[in-house]
């Protein structure tokens, strides 16, 4: 990682000016107390974090980000930091001295705090800026932090994704830092813009809607912005030779997707397929929540794909000939729901990543049956039958153990996957499928735009059902073994091996997708 240049952080003190003789003594004393202040150099600067429980040195105390504004400059090769420009505009929750920024991979050249320089200094994976004078309680602030943003380092560590002809983003979980200074956590949504400047024969494409499009003479600089705030994890910026095919959903929204130029022919029989998907979801739980949305396919072998907003990822080599039709359907709407289900409803913690993808397993299992793969009984069938191991190797669905050191990848596990499917499983076993149906489009109805956890759902599931069904989530959600299914006493859980192996990804097949996101 690239050092970070740091300005030592400094305080300015005011001499006392002439003063009467009876207050001599207490001028005196402030004068004295001044000089040691002004000796003694002030408290080094410390990482915060907000206490996650899986990640608990990401996001930062004492401030939520309202919006966003990202500068890229990309000179033509993706093995080179960019320039960049991150502007933050921030409401201060407490009175803060310092501001902690998360952020790493990248070198600080200055900061700003409402347009005057402000000190600053990294320890560990946050940036610690110091401003002129402390910053209020209630009052609004704009940081300014210009940088670089290195899309070098190890091909898992999340961030940049170097493809084939430019660059794609993966922020998920906890990566979102490693590409620009944020409060990186899915708790504080905020608006994005992004302002990208490529050489012209480049194509830059972001999450949102383009607003403008600028010919600089050799480069071009592309302007998108979102409707809807959005976490740091679901950030997306591509830059390479690409295509942009557009078409209209539902309703009319605009679909416009982001492929090779050189494959563009070859995947539009994939492409024509999300108007479609999207009327089978909006049956299901409603109208589609963003302004826009289409795929993004990355000539990159990533080993996964990634619902980021309005715009999800996809590698290049899910669409050959080495799955079946029915499951590349399958995945896609998979990242499809992700746009409801941990997009628009964002988890308030990364314990509550069962919502994302056991919701997003649910429908594309059941997209899966209807197109010819396996049936969502006999999925869930197998996926009981595994459960007591899966939850043995990774915790219970909503009580996950941390990722692997090294491997953040590994926080996404079979248990939130299948296993976060299981449990919404069971709960239509228990409250009926008309219950069940209401409470889905309850769910991304009434926390749209927002974070929710699994207390969350369980409220509302227990409203929508007129039961108390805490006992339920109790069990299914952090007991250790498998409760019984409901309506199928004759399912059973293999008991767990007395030494299991260690978690693993989700491993491509017609069970998971390859970390389908």
């Amino acid at each position: 990682m690239p050092p970070t240049t740091a300005r030592p952080v400094s305080r300015r003190f005011r001499v006392p000016g002439p003063v009467r003789r009876p207050l001599r003594a207490a001028v005196l004393g402030a004068a004295c107390a001044a000089l040691v202040a002004a000796v003694l150099p002030p408290p080094s600067p410390v990482a915060l974090g907000i206490g996650d429980p899986l990640f608990p040195t990401l996001g930062n105390p004492g401030y939520d980000v309202i919006a966003y504004d990202i500068g890229l400059t990309y000179r033509g090769a993706n093995t080179e930091p960019l320039d960049a420009v991150t502007v933050l505009d921030v409401r201060l929750t407490d009175r803060l001295e310092r501001l902690n920024l998360d952020f790493t991979h990248g070198t600080v050249g200055s900061v700003e705090v409402d347009g005057s320089p402000a000190g600053f200094a990294t320890v560990e994976e946050d940036l610690v800026v110091q401003p002129e004078r402390p910053l209020d309680r209630g009052s609004l602030a704009r940081i300014t932090v210009r940088h670089t943003s290195d899309p070098r380092g190890p091909r898992n560590a999340g961030g940049w994704i170097r493809t084939g002809d430019g660059l794609a983003m993966a922020n998920q979980a906890d990566a979102g830092h490693r590409v620009f200074p944020s409060n990186d956590h899915p708790a504080d949504k905020a608006y994005f813009t992004f302002r990208i400047t490529a050489p012209d024969e480049l194509t830059a494409v972001a999450n949102g809607v383009r607003k403008r499009r600028t010919d600089n003479g050799t480069t071009t600089t592309w302007v998108y912005r979102t409707r809807h705030p959005m976490a740091t994890e679901l950030a997306q910026v591509s830059i390479g030779r690409s295509a942009v095919p557009t078409r209209e959903g539902p309703r009319g929204v605009p679909i416009r997707d982001v492929v090779p130029a050189a494959d563009q022919e070859e995947l539009e029989p994939w492409l024509r397929k999300t108007p479609a998907q999207m009327e089978w979801l909006e049956s299901r739980v409603g109208r589609y929540p963003f302004e826009t949305y289409g795929v993004l396919i990355a000539d990159a072998n990533t080993g996964f794909e990634l619902e980021t907003q309005t715009l999800s990822l996809f590698e290049r080599a899910l669409f050959g000939p080495a799955y079946p039709e029915w499951y590349v359907d399958s995945i896609m709407v998979h990242e499809l729901a992700h746009q409801w289900f941990g997009d628009s409803v964002t988890p308030r913690e990364w314990s509550d990543l069962w919502l994302n993808e056991g919701h997003a397993t649910w429908y594309e299992s059941l997209y899966a049956e209807e197109g010819g793969g396996y049936t969502l009984e006999y999925r869930m069938r197998e996926a009981y039958r595994r459960s007591d191991q899966w939850r043995a190797d990774g915790g219970p669905p909503a009580a996950p153990r941390p990722p692997t050191p090294g491997r953040k990848i590994s926080l996404f596990r079979p248990v939130v996957y299948d296993g976060g499917a299981l449990v919404l499983y069971a709960l239509r076993q228990t409250i009926g499928t008309d219950a069940f149906e209401r409470l889905e489009r309850a769910w991304v109805r009434e926390f749209r735009d927002g974070t929710a956890g699994s207390a969350d759902f369980a409220r509302l599931a227990s409203r929508i059902a007129g039961r108390d069904l805490n006992a339920f989530f109790r069990s299914w959600l952090y007991e250790e073994r498998t409760p019984p299914m409901p309506g199928h006493p004759e399912w059973r859980s293999t008991p767990p091996q007395t030494a299991s192996p260690a978690p693993q990804p989700p491993a491509a097949g017609p069970g998971t997708a390859a970390k389908p996101g």
